[in-house]
């Protein structure tokens, strides 16, 4: 597996895990404020799942699209798994391509500004680790238990020890 791939995976699968341990969360749970980024998982996760759509649109010269009204953890997860497959895709395809330092225009800066498919790329990966770990602190904060680090490399040993044993 290349980097990339560990990349893209290690953000998907992490941020799955992270909403499915939010299933059984009480809306009031999933509400409740905190002193840490967007304040509650429900904001958090909307941002993160906003950000893959809104940038792939960009990255891909299409309108943004909008959504409203999906804010369950169930609505979360068929979000994160349709626009990550999309992103996910096109990241792989600007990488067959090297295409990392050919650029797009980010029509919502204004003025509007080229930014590189790298930067646009890296940059969704890492937003994404950088609200998991708030994220994490508020599912500690709410009491939960067995919560993974969330790491890299915590979850390259996991997935490779699920495939040496298959």
């Amino acid at each position: 597996m290349n980097l990339l791939d560990r990349l893209l995976e290690h953000d998907l699968a992490t941020t799955r895990d992270l909403l499915t341990r939010c299933l059984d969360l009480t809306d009031q749970q999933l509400d409740r404020r905190f002193d840490v980024g967007w304040e509650t998982l429900r904001r958090t996760f909307d941002h993160m799942i906003h950000n893959i759509e809104v940038w792939t649109d960009l990255m891909l010269e299409r309108p943004v699209r909008i959504v409203t009204d999906e804010s369950s953890v169930g609505d979360f997860l068929a979000r994160l798994e349709h626009s990550y497959t999309e992103f996910a895709s096109f990241a792989r395809q600007i990488e067959r391509e090297g295409r990392w330092d050919d650029v797009f225009v980010d029509v919502l800066d204004e003025p509007p500004t080229e930014k590189s498919f790298g930067g646009g790329i890296g940059h969704l990966i890492t937003h994404n680790m950088h609200h998991r770990s708030e994220v994490l602190h508020i599912m500690h904060r709410l009491g939960m238990q067995n919560l993974p680090e969330g790491d890299l490399m915590g979850w390259d040993q996991r997935s490779r020890l699920m495939q040496t044993s298959i």
